[in-house]
């Protein structure tokens, strides 16, 4: 996800000079330093301590230490984090000094579409962050895909559950369209296309038309035709209250994760 940002940040008005990449794996560093152009550092520099905008993308397991360093030492940092899970309350007391937590704070939610430019991100700003800094957090996210800002935190478990951990419903479906084809007889290639096209294409006609998504469903389901057909058997097994029903408990289990996620 930190590359692909980088990557989008490359192509859309930033430039590789004004990025600084701290990455601890050699490997990555010379990866990142060749595909992109950007600074790449073992360990953070002074630079990055004074910094207009920290974006931690480290595994939420790890943010603690990775944050130890930065402890007391940030003014007017912007801090964005794109760790799952992660509460801005957390974030801001391993960043704090003497018990004050730090206030800058924006939370992320990106999804892996955003690898290809196609994600679509909840954000979150503590009442720390103004306008400005908003804009700017948003023009970083928006570098791989479309923004919603949410104005309660709580609400990132919930995005979380719908886009979060969205994709995956979706290449599940595929999936399981694939497998329809092959029973029905088509070739693997064949069954694949017919499949992730659909998807693809439906996802574009919803984005496209000013009907809603029921509507375009209606317009597209004939009375006694096969469509019909296909939505009464889903109907049957409760298929629409089942997706309902995964995405609340993606969003409890992502509101678990933040409270084990926070102990010290």
């Amino acid at each position: 996800m930190a590359s692909a940002l980088i990557g989008g940040m490359c192509t859309r008005d930033f430039e590789a000079a004004d990025i600084t990449v701290v990455e601890l794996d050699a490997a990555a560093r010379e990866r990142l330093q060749t595909a992109y152009g950007v600074a790449v550092l073992a360990v953070p520099d002074d630079g990055v301590f004074h910094s207009d905008v920290l974006l931690l993308a480290v595994k939420p397991q790890q943010m603690k230490a990775a944050l130890a360093p930065f402890a007391g030492t940030l003014r007017e940092t912007l801090v964005i984090s794109i760790a799952a899970g992660l509460r801005l309350a957390d974030i801001g007391r391993w960043l704090g000094d003497e018990n004050v937590p730090y206030s800058r704070l924006v939370r992320c939610m990106p999804n892996t579409p955003a690898l290809i430019g196609a994600g679509v991100t909840g954000m979150f700003a503590a009442p720390g962050v103004d306008a400005p800094a908003r804009e700017v957090a948003g023009r970083i996210l928006a570098a791989v895909g479309s923004i919603v800002w949410v104005d309660d935190e709580t609400q990132l478990d919930a995005v979380t559950g719908i886009s979060g951990s969205g994709p995956a419903y979706v290449f599940h479906f595929i999936e399981a369209l694939e497998a329809a084809g092959l029973a029905q007889g088509f070739d693997a290639v064949s069954a694949r296309r017919l499949a992730i096209d659909t998807v693809s294409g439906a996802a574009k006609l919803a984005e496209a038309s000013k009907d809603s998504p029921a509507t375009l469903r209606e317009k597209v389901t004939s009375k006694g035709g096969t469509t019909a057909a296909a939505l009464a058997y889903l109907a049957a097994f409760g298929w629409h209250d089942v997706l309902v029903g995964a995405v609340e408990a993606a969003s409890v289990r992502s509101r678990e994760l933040g409270e084990q996620l926070g102990q010290d």
